[in-house]
């Protein structure tokens, strides 16, 4: 079997947020990869931890949100370790998010046009690009330098947080003595910060050094290299001006249209004009769909319905070409008839563009005909994952079986069920199996031990004490059963 190409590779991701009434532990230990274009779907309710999750790869967390250990791989680079400034390089470029309200990621009083063209402008200077380049390598080493500065800084600080929230929250802990442990806490804290910054001084100054060298260096590179241009333009129309002061009539015409084309020839070697700008939005518009390109291209958002608008915020990822795109949740706020036409335009720009592509939703209904994979998620952990037609026709973990039981089928006789309770606390995080309080399977090993994964096949994988050789056999529902062999039906794998 051909072996399949790892794109992004997240491995036993943890992280945490920090608020007033505790650490909120959002994920706990998420595992998955995804392949080169493939569409990798993750489900699950409100809280589950998609969305941070995507946050986490794009490095967008909020200020209070802790890394508390795991990697995301992507082309050999942990970009849970990255500094900002490597992550402009990556972020949109590379990588490109795709939000579920178009509306508040547009700029309400900017025509669409410029906010298209905007990125490809600001990267389209080709001496500032090259200046960037020559100093890329020695300005990320530095900055990541600082980056795993703070990231130690940031976990020293959040080892003293959660020590200091267990003893303010121990009931055999006096007030008094408590108050004493932390302020001795907060004190070796003081020591324990100032060792690791004057333990990485001395590196950050030897890189800081490098960079400033290589800044002198790029910026006589640069200038060079646009000097090199201009003497390249002056030489191609020095004999088109001398022969234009002779000419007449029609020749005239004809030198200075060739003058014209080289003077727009050496602008487009110096940056990307706006009229080249223009051309590729119009291409793009075209290409997700938008009529009348053209003519939109002047207008402002609120002139375009929601699901135009979700496809204006596609068409400004795909400038970029990125090789990774990630959807959060992009059809939650349109209707079902403008859902169904944005999935079509996902899967055939995924398709066409060979993208690897993450699916974010709360809907395993949506997510049907266009996953390769899917990623069952429930309080910061992945329950089952597998390709999409082991998830939908061989699920094996109970909140699966709750997901699939929710969906409206027109073919299926049976209720609708919801599924009962609300998602834990995740200040309190269960001891066992996070589902088992919302779970008529439930044993009683559930609210004592977390389940590990158990082996399906060499692509499923489901976290579940059901799937364990000891314990009793336990039918899905019958909802999820009668679903399976209808689909299995209208597939022709089975005969009624």
């Amino acid at each position: 079997m051909k072996k399949e190409e790892v794109v992004i590779s997240a491995k036993d991701l943890k992280l945490s947020f920090y608020t007033d009434k505790g650490r909120v532990k959002a994920l706990r230990g998420v595992s998955f990869d995804l392949y080169k274009a493939e569409v990798l779907c993750i489900v699950g309710e409100s809280g589950s931890g998609k969305s941070v999750t995507a946050k986490m790869i794009m490095g967008i967390l909020p200020g209070n949100a802790r890394i508390d250990g795991g990697s995301i791989y992507y082309q050999n680079e942990d970009l849970t370790k990255v500094s900002e400034e490597e992550f402009h390089n990556i972020r949109g470029k590379k990588i490109g998010l795709i939000f579920q309200d178009p509306l508040s990621s547009l700029n309400p009083i900017m025509r669409i046009g410029k906010q298209i063209t905007e990125a490809l402008i600001i990267n389209g200077d080709k001496v500032k690009r090259l200046y960037k380049d020559l100093i890329s390598p020695a300005l990320i080493k530095y900055k990541n330098a600082i980056q795993l500065r703070n990231l130690e800084l940031d976990r020293l600080r959040s080892e003293f947080l959660d020590s200091r929230f267990e003893i303010r929250n121990n009931p055999d802990i006096k007030f008094v003595d408590g108050t004493k442990q932390i302020q001795a806490l907060r004190k070796q804290l003081r020591i324990d910060l100032k060792k690791v910054m004057d333990d990485t001084k001395g590196n950050i100054a030897a890189l800081k050094k490098v960079l400033d060298e290589k800044k002198v260096f790029a910026q006589k590179e640069a200038q060079a290299f646009k000097q090199g241009l201009v003497n390249a333009y002056k030489e191609k129309i020095a004999p088109l001006q001398a022969q234009l002061k002779t000419a007449s009539g029609g020749q005239k015409k004809e030198i200075q249209a060739q003058l014209d084309a080289e003077k727009l020839a050496f602008t487009n070697s110096l940056r990307l004009t706006p009229a080249e700008a223009k051309r590729r939005a119009i291409k793009v518009m075209e290409e997700v769909g938008i009529p009348n390109a053209a003519r939109r291209f002047r207008q402002y958002p609120f002139e375009f319905s929601g699901g135009m608008r979700q496809r204006i915020v596609i068409a400004i990822a795909l400038t970029q070409d990125p090789d990774v795109l990630i959807l959060d949740e992009p059809t939650t706020a349109l209707d079902v008839t403008i859902q169904a036409q944005i999935l079509d335009l996902v899967k055939k720009l995924q398709k066409n563009r060979q993208l690897s592509a993450i699916f974010i939703t709360h809907d395993l209904g949506v997510v049907a005909n266009m996953a390769d994979r899917i990623a069952v998620m429930y309080a910061g952990k992945i329950v089952e994952y597998g390709k999409a037609e082991e998830i939908f026709y061989n699920p094996q973990h109970p909140y699966t079986w709750a997901l699939l039981s929710s969906i409206p089928d027109i073919d299926s006789k049976e209720r609708l069920e919801s599924i009962p309770g609300t998602p834990p606390n995740m200040i309190y995080p269960p001891k066992g199996d996070a589902f088992a309080e919302r779970s008529k399977y439930a044993m009683a090993i559930d609210f004592k031990e977390e389940p590990p994964y158990f082996q399906l096949s060499e692509t499923h994988f489901a976290a579940t004490w059901l799937l364990d050789p000891r314990s009793p056999k336990a039918e899905m529902p019958k909802i999820v059963s009668e679903r399976i062999k209808n689909s299995l039906k209208k597939a022709g794998k089975v005969h009624g």
